[in-house]
């Protein structure tokens, strides 16, 4: 007898889990239902349509071979796809959903044998003032990226703003101003952007990134409401400032949308209202599946539920959901979970990281510390090359590495760095023994016989052998600006050419003493004050260290990333 199965939702995981349970099951009855015209699109491509690097809407609806994947695309499979069809309730005792037509009203009962619930996430808009006026929006769907590229295109905005600063936000400002040059804000209520992702240093990379292409960033700063003239949004009022704008952008987030699940009585993950579900992605009723941005799923790294809306997870899920959905027992595949890896562009900046920052590790409760790193991210006799940033994370007594993160101009080079390390997290616990000895590929064009993903563990083991006192490029330049109070002797080790210029800058302040030069100006090091070493990359500063702690002087701290480091925060000496 056939199958009868029902899937709630058309983006992502249930055109997948639809098209993968067909192909294995074809005698299988399979209903996708979603309340929306447009299915199966690729929504992480909207800023890149906004932004018109992308053409046309239909390229982010579309196969890798031109098919746009419309409703006659999954009829074609032998899905039966209802689109503007809302599911308004799962009956679990009589095995049925209600569904009603947006169009005609019209409601029927569709019954099941196993369900598949794929409702996603849904925007959380502050309930700020004026958000319901004209030019105030979101970038959530193909509907809201043909209004936002037509808006730019009018060329009547001028002054846009983007509330929130995670990956959208970031992406959205991106898009607004490059192509378009377009005077874009971003304001973030958290201290910081790219929150609870990036570590405090390196977020303070991109943000000196989008500054330096007339983006302003404003962190720590809240939205009290938007003012509009005649019905049309004209400014954005926060508790520091007030902001032209022609345009806003709501970036500020989204929550589980699991309504549905709620009202059937499925068991949802306390902190975040998300979908428990199983290794076999089953809810806590075994004939209901679901996945995506609506459900939890393990953190591999701290053992604990948490939402991460990737459209990749959401298709690799789709794919395990789908084979266990046409299978007897129902579970023939396995997800075991995620350490959340993410990559995103900026102008010239791209960034890319996998498991926890520093932040998060201690918020979890891990005695952590973070080892950070400028190197080329190629061969350093190689012609193309960047300096690539990378911050590790690790945990002090086992030793183990709990996240990696990194900004780099190369954004390949980069991801590839971070993959090669967020498949060791996620199929074991590294130590940074084994990242310090991981095998990468080298070649001269591709790497740098040390690899930088080596070299970042190798900074971590002379952390916590003693060897290395760290400070990073943060707390430096704090340290720097702070310079009249503290008595803090700043110390360059760079060749003498580039550390002289410096001290001329700063005379009494900057003291050039080259790795060069160590032994002939060790007299000139006071003994009796905190001694702090810079130089371009923090190499040269390290063997610095070296010898003045074997001789004797101990109150040392090294600038992690060094000069390369500080520039990219924007603390150009």
């Amino acid at each position: 007898m056939s199958r009868n199965v029902i899937v709630i939702g058309g983006v992502a995981l249930g055109p997948k889990a639809a098209s993968r349970l067909k192909r294995l099951d074809p005698t299988a009855n399979v209903t996708m239902i979603d309340e929306n015209i447009n299915i199966s699109f690729g929504g992480c491509g909207i800023p890149y349509y906004v932004s018109g690097e992308i053409n046309s809407l239909d390229a982010l609806r579309s196969t890798t071979y031109g098919t746009v994947r419309t409703p006659e695309y999954f009829e074609h499979k032998g899905v039966h796809t209802l689109n503007q069809t809302r599911v308004t309730a799962i009956d679990r005792a009589a095995k049925t959903v209600t569904a009603k037509n947006l169009v005609t009203g019209e409601e029927k009962a569709l019954p099941y044998d196993r369900l598949i619930i794929a409702t996603g996430s849904t925007p959380k808009v502050p309930p700020v003032e004026g958000r319901d006026l004209k030019n105030v929006g979101g970038a959530n769907n193909l509907e809201d990226a043909d209004a936002l590229r037509k808006a730019c295109a009018s060329g009547s905005v001028q002054n846009a703003v983007v509330i929130g600063a995670g990956f959208i936000g970031m992406e959205i400002a991106v898009a607004l101003a490059d192509m378009w040059d377009i005077k874009t804000s971003v304001v973030e209520f958290m201290p910081q952007a790219m929150p609870g992702v990036m570590s405090a240093s390196l977020s303070d990379m991109v943000r000196h990134d989008l500054e330096e292409h007339n983006v302003d960033v404003y962190t720590g700063e809240k939205v009290q409401r938007l003012e509009g003239e005649n019905g049309v949004v004209a400014r954005v009022v926060t508790d520091k400032r007030t902001l032209d704008a022609d345009l806003v952008i709501f970036a500020t987030g989204f929550a589980p949308n699991t309504a549905l699940a709620r009202a059937a009585g499925l068991d949802l993950e306390e902190r975040t209202g998300a979908i428990l579900v199983n290794e076999y992605m089953q809810t806590s009723d075994p004939d209901i599946y679901a996945g995506g941005d609506c459900v939890a799923i393990p953190n591999l790294i701290t053992g604990k539920p948490f939402v991460l809306a990737l459209g990749s997870l959401a298709n690799r899920q789709g794919r395990v959901i789908g084979t266990n959905a046409a299978s007897d027992n129902g579970k023939a595949a396995a997800f075991h979970g995620a350490v959340g890896t993410w990559c995103v562009k900026i102008f010239k900046m791209s960034a890319c990281g996998t498991g926890l920052t520093i932040e998060r590790a201690k918020a979890f409760g891990f005695d952590a510390i973070s080892a950070s790193l400028e190197q080329l991210d190629r061969a350093h006799f190689y012609p193309e090359k960047h300096m690539m940033t990378l911050e590790l994370v690790v945990e002090r007594g086992t030793r183990r590495v709990l996240g990696i993160q990194g900004v780099c101009e190369d954004g390949d080079a980069l991801k590839a760095r971070i993959d090669a390390v967020a498949t060791m997290l996620q199929f074991g616990k590294p130590t940074i023994d084994d990242l310090a000895n991981a095998e990468i590929a080298y070649a001269p064009p591709f790497a740098s016989a040390m690899d930088a993903v080596n070299a970042v563990a190798n900074v971590a083991d002379n952390i916590l052998s003693g060897q290395l006192k760290p400070i990073s490029s943060k707390e430096f330049g704090e340290l720097w600006k702070d310079r009249a109070n503290n008595n803090v002797f700043f110390a360059d080790a760079r060749p003498a050419v580039a550390g002289n210029a410096t001290a001329a800058k700063y005379p009494g302040e900057w003291h050039a003493i080259a790795l060069e030069d160590i032994e002939a100006k060790f007299d000139s090091i006071p003994k009796d004050r905190p001694v702090a070493l810079v130089c371009n990359t923090g190499l040269r500063s390290y063997e610095v260290m070296l010898y003045l702690h074997n001789h004797g002087v101990t109150d040392v701290v090294n600038a992690l990333g060094g000069m390369q480091a500080l520039i990219k925060r924007g603390d150009n000496m």
